[in-house]
């Protein structure tokens, strides 16, 4: 495979692309012009992989007319099709027959005219390759398009259909015997040695305050102390951060470049020499503890923790959620046949006797225990819609608003489902409060309701 591009040519693409020779060695051997190429070739692999500038470079390398469009700048899939025609038209030289014979980019409205026209287009020429980069993620594609658009080349005569998409699903081109390249992700030694290839200068943005740095500093600007810092410091990042949160190369390049202003502020102050990594990891170690700089904002790290402050100090519930979380709090710990007692706007306290006579009443067996420290039981959830519409202070008509408002007390964890229904908010699912008695007290206390005369004992 080496046999097809110079030995010269071949390094010149290493150095550009590191860590990916034998994805170039096959994408020549596949692509070349002195060889049969396959009518369709996918090349995949996860973000930030090379993919791309890859294809780019060796189809610049192998020089072979070549047109690359890219499905992020189309809006459409006629979009999508009008722009490949004309990248294709661009790609090969015209001369005046041509663009006599209409061959110019027009309206292409579906695959087939698309493979028509290119049909037409590279009648009788040389190998040409058509590039679609990320066409996996076209935006109103129908499932219909990336078939059609591998079996281009089938169609056409000497062109070549290069598919770069990020996951490949299984039969996706409803087609066999199409080779694939996979691009895969960087390793923790491939990672840190593409950083290393251009590493951050130590004293290349002293603040204002760093008034040890210049003529008399006793530490001077070394490329050879930078690069050896540099690599140090992308494998400690890699280590504690980037290799769970920023697992792809520009994250991680990304997370270095913020991190390492910081990390050598005590080099450029003077307190620590530019081959003292083992010190500077000690006095720096906060900052491969925390998270927020794998975190993208623009919003500056000390304002987000007031905002956040001042977002934990408030807690209010809506006026009906707390008396839908009093009715809860009720129903767990009430019995239900005490409901009639405590609710009922109208009920009759005397029983009488067959035969005539004064009811005796029940005698109750005395409890030891109180009903509050047993722990909450279950209720249906037609029973405190009944209790809450009972304590209401005024009458209200049932709307969708108070499911609502039951499903936001579930959410905020304050009521919890028991029963496994399908339906969450069905009249007989079974719920439980997850609230306890000195939390009820002080939320009644904000509505002045006496929650204690509608306890049972």
């Amino acid at each position: 495979m080496s046999a097809l591009l110079p030995h010269e040519l071949l390094v010149t693409l290493n150095q550009h692309l590191p860590c990916r020779e034998l994805q170039i060695r096959q994408l020549a051997t596949l692509l070349h012009p002195s060889v049969p190429s396959p009518s369709t070739l996918v090349v995949h692999g996860l973000e930030a992989t090379g993919k791309s500038l890859a294809v780019e470079k060796v189809l610049e390398a192998i020089d072979v007319p070549h047109a690359i469009v890219r499905s992020l700048e189309c809006i459409t899939t006629r979009h999508l099709l009008e722009r490949t025609l004309a990248a294709c038209k661009e790609s090969i030289p015209q001369d005046v027959e041509d663009e006599a014979n209409g061959l110019l980019p027009g309206s292409c409205e579906t695959v087939s005219v698309l493979a028509v026209r290119l049909k037409c287009l590279f009648a009788g020429r040389d190998k040409s390759v058509l590039v679609l980069d990320g066409i996996d993620r076209q935006r109103e594609a129908p499932p219909t398009l990336l078939p059609a658009l591998a079996r281009l080349g089938e169609i056409v005569p000497n062109l070549t259909v290069v598919l770069i998409i990020t996951l490949p699903r299984t039969g996706f081109l409803h087609t066999a015997g199409v080779p694939y390249i996979h691009f895969p992700p960087y390793n923790r030694s491939e990672s840190v040695a593409i950083l290393s290839r251009s590493p951050l200068s130590i004293f290349s943005s002293p603040g204002p305050e760093c008034s040890a740095v210049g003529p008399e500093s006793p530490y001077a600007d070394d490329e050879d102390d930078s690069a050896w810092l540099w690599s140090r410091f992308c494998a400690a990042v890699w280590d504690s951060l980037a290799k769970g949160g920023a697992r792809d190369i520009l994250s991680f390049e990304s997370v270095c470049h913020r991190l390492w202003t910081p990390f050598v502020q005590p080099v450029q102050d003077g307190a620590y020499g530019t081959r003292d990594f083992s010190k500077l990891m000690v006095r720096n170690r906060t900052l491969f503890q925390s998270e927020n700089v794998l975190l993208e904002s623009i919003v500056p790290l000390a304002a987000a923790e007031a905002n956040t402050g001042v977002v934990k100090g408030t807690h209010e519930l809506p006026y009906y959620s707390k008396f839908l979380l009093f009715a809860a709090y009720l129903a767990s710990y009430n019995p239900a046949r005490q409901d009639q007692v405590f609710f009922m706007k109208m009920s009759e306290k005397k029983r009488r006797k067959k035969g005539g006579g004064t009811a005796v009443g029940r005698v109750s067996k005395h409890r030891k225990i109180q009903r509050k420290l047993l722990g909450p039981q279950a209720f249906v959830l037609e029973r405190v819609l009944a209790i809450f519409h009972a304590i209401l202070p005024q009458q209200i008509i049932p709307t969708a608003d108070i499911m609502t408002q039951v499903a936001t007390l579930a959410s905020l964890r304050l009521l919890v489902r028991t029963s496994g229904t399908a339906d969450p908010l069905e009249a007989q699912t079974k719920w439980r409060v997850n609230v306890g008695w000195e939390y009820v007290l002080q939320l009644a206390r904000t509505v002045r309701f006496d929650i204690e005369v509608y306890l049972a004992e």
